[in-house]
C-alpha cells in the first residue's frame, strides 16, 4: 500500500467532516498528511527490560512518550531482519495502535480478552504483562488472520493464551462475567490510518461509519456481558468518526447501567473526547483522541470502562492426566538442556498435555473450552518420535534468558545468527557452548532463538522451514 501523496486523495464528505469536527486546528490537520509517517517497536518486557533493550538493540531508536516501552525507528531501518526480532525481544507497530494495551493495566494472574485479536499487536502486548501467569484468550474471527495471530503470539513467547477463531456472539454464551479485562479494537473505518494505507481512504464512504457503528455496538455489549464485576473494559478504534467513537460509548452507557467511564492518563498531545458528538454526556470527556496532527502517529480513538462491584483473582488450576511416555522422555529432554524454569517461572508438570504425538502445556487456568473453535490451547512443546522427543520453535521461544544451562549465545552482530536463521548449519568455536555435544539453544546475547544440535563443533540445524528468513 502506498502513502497518500496528496490531500486530493481523501474522500471530500471526509474533509467536510473533519473541518466541522476541528475548527482552527484543520489546516494543522491537512498540513499533517504532507508529513512522513512515523514507525514504532514495542519491547517484550517480559523477556527483556527497556534499560538492557536500549544496550544491546543494534540501531538507533527513540522513547515514544506515551508508552513505556515502545520506541520510534527511522524509515531506513529494517527492524524485522535483526535477529533480535525473531528471539521475539520487540513488536513492530504503528506508534499510536500501541495506546490501548499500554491503557489497560493488566497484573499477572488475571484472565484477559482480546476479542479482536488479529494480527497480534495488542495481544502480544497484553501477554507479556501476565508474565506467564492467569490467562490470555486471542480472538478473532477470520480464520486467516488467527493465524497470523497465533504466529505472532508464539514470536513472543506466550505460553498461557488460548487463540480462538469464534464469533464474539458465542464467546459471550460460553464467557458470562468471565474476564478481568477486555480489550475491544473495534473493525472500524480506519480514518486514523489513512496517512498509512492509501487503500483505506479509497474504500471510505459516508455509509461506512453507519455500518460498523452498528457492529460496534453489538460487539460492546457482548464485551460488557463477558465482564466480572469490578473488570475492565478497553474500547478502541483507529478512526475518528463521531458515530463510531462518542457514539457507541454513549450507547453502552445508555444499554448498561452497570458500566462507568474511567479516565484514561494524559499525555502532551491528547485531546479529550467531545460530549457533543454523543449526546451530550459529560462524561464522554474522559474518553481520548489521537490526531496525526498533535502527536507523531496516526489516528485513534480510546475509553476506559469499569463495570460495577468486587471483583477477585480466584481461579480453578488446570490439571491433565499425566502420559508416561510423555513423561519419560520429554523429562529426559528438559535434563539434557538443563532446563531451570519457563518463562521465568517453575516448570509445572501438570499442564503437561499429549495429543497423540504432539505435547502441549496449558496455560494455569482452568476453564471450559468445549466446543468452541480454537487453533491453540496453550504453548506447543513439540512432538514425541521414536525413542525420544523433539522440541518445538515456540517451545524455544517460550524460554527466557537463563531459564536454560546449553546454550550457545552469540553477539547480535555475529553473522552466524542470519545464517542460523536461514536454516544453515554452523560451526562452532571452543568455548562457545556450555556442553560438548547434544541439545542447545542457540541465542542472541543470550535470547534464545532456535534449538540445534551440537555434533563434534557442528550445530546441526533445527530451525523449523516455516519461520526461516
Amino acid at each position: 500500500m502506498g502513502e497518500l501523496s496528496n490531500i486530493e486523495m481523501l474522500p471530500l464528505p471526509f474533509l467536510e467532516r473533519m473541518k466541522e469536527m476541528l475548527g482552527s486546528e484543520y489546516d494543522a490537520f491537512l498540513e499533517s498528511y504532507h508529513s512522513p509517517r512515523t514507525y514504532g517497536l514495542r519491547v517484550n518486557t517480559s523477556k527483556i527490560s527497556c534499560e538492557e533493550f536500549e544496550q544491546i538493540v543494534p540501531f538507533p531508536v527513540s522513547p515514544i512518550p506515551w508508552t513505556t516501552n515502545g520506541y520510534f525507528y527511522t524509515e531506513d531501518i529494517r527492524p524485522s531482519r535483526c535477529p533480535l526480532y525473531q528471539a521475539g525481544l520487540y513488536y513492530l507497530q504503528e506508534p499510536s495502535a500501541m495506546t490501548p494495551a499500554a491503557c489497560l493495566p493488566v497484573e499477572p494472574g488475571e484472565t484477559i480478552l482480546d476479542l479482536c485479536a488479529a494480527p497480534g499487536g495488542k495481544a502480544t502486548a497484553l501477554g507479556a504483562a501476565l508474565r506467564g501467569e492467569g490467562l490470555l484468550i486471542a480472538n478473532d474471527i477470520s480464520a486467516s488472520r488467527t493465524k497470523a495471530l497465533l504466529r505472532n503470539l508464539e514470536l513472543f513467547g506466550i505460553s498461557n493464551s488460548f487463540v480462538t477463531n469464534e464469533t464474539p456472539a458465542h464467546l459471550a454464551e460460553k464467557f458470562p462475567e468471565f474476564f478481568h479485562k477486555i480489550l475491544l479494537d473495534a473493525p472500524c473505518s480506519g480514518e486514523g490510518m489513512f496517512r498509512k494505507e492509501e487503500a483505506l481512504a479509497k474504500d471510505w464512504t459516508p455509509k461506512k461509519s453507519s455500518e460498523l457503528a452498528s457492529i460496534q455496538r453489538e460487539l460492546i455489549l457482548q464485551a460488557a456481558d463477558m465482564l466480572r464485576p469490578g473488570g475492565l473494559l478497553l474500547y478502541s478504534t483507529c478512526t475518528f468518526a463521531p458515530e463510531e467513537d462518542e457514539g457507541t460509548i454513549n450507547f453502552l452507557l445508555e444499554q448498561r447501567t452497570d458500566m462507568s467511564l474511567l479516565p484514561l492518563p494524559e499525555y502532551e498531545g491528547f485531546s479529550h473526547g467531545v460530549p457533543e458528538w454523543g449526546n451530550g454526556n459529560s462524561e464522554l470527556t474522559k474518553c481520548i483522541r489521537l490526531f496525526p496532527h498533535k502527536i507523531n502517529g496516526e489516528g485513534h480513538f480510546l475509553a476506559l470502562l469499569r463495570k460495577h462491584g468486587e471483583t477477585d483473582c480466584i481461579q480453578q488450576p488446570a490439571s491433565v492426566r499425566s502420559n508416561p511416555d510423555t513423561e519419560k522422555w520429554l523429562r529426559l529432554f528438559l535434563e539434557e538442556i538443563g532446563l531451570k524454569s519457563l518463562g521465568g517461572n517453575p516448570f509445572d508438570w501438570s499442564r503437561v498435555e499429549t495429543r497423540g504425538d504432539k505435547v502441549y502445556y496449558l496455560p494455569p487456568v482452568n476453564s471450559n473450552f468445549r466446543g468452541l473453535t480454537f487453533l491453540r490451547n496453550g504453548l506447543y512443546l513439540g512432538d514425541l518420535k521414536k525413542n525420544r522427543f523433539e522440541p518445538s520453535q515456540p517451545f524455544a521461544l517460550a524460554l527466557h534468558k537463563g531459564d536454560a544451562e546449553s546454550v550457545i549465545s552469540l553477539p547480535v552482530e555475529d553473522p552466524r545468527l542470519i545464517r542460523y536463521l536461514k536454516g544453515e548449519t554452523l560451526l562452532i568455536e571452543e568455548g562457545e557452548s556450555t556442553r560438548k555435544k547434544g541439545w542447545h539453544l542457540l541465542c542472541a546475547e543470550g535470547y534464545p532463538l532456535g534449538f540445534g544440535k551440537l555434533v563434534n563443533g557442528t550445530l546441526k540445524n533445527k530451525y523449523p522451514a516455516g519461520w526461516r528468513v
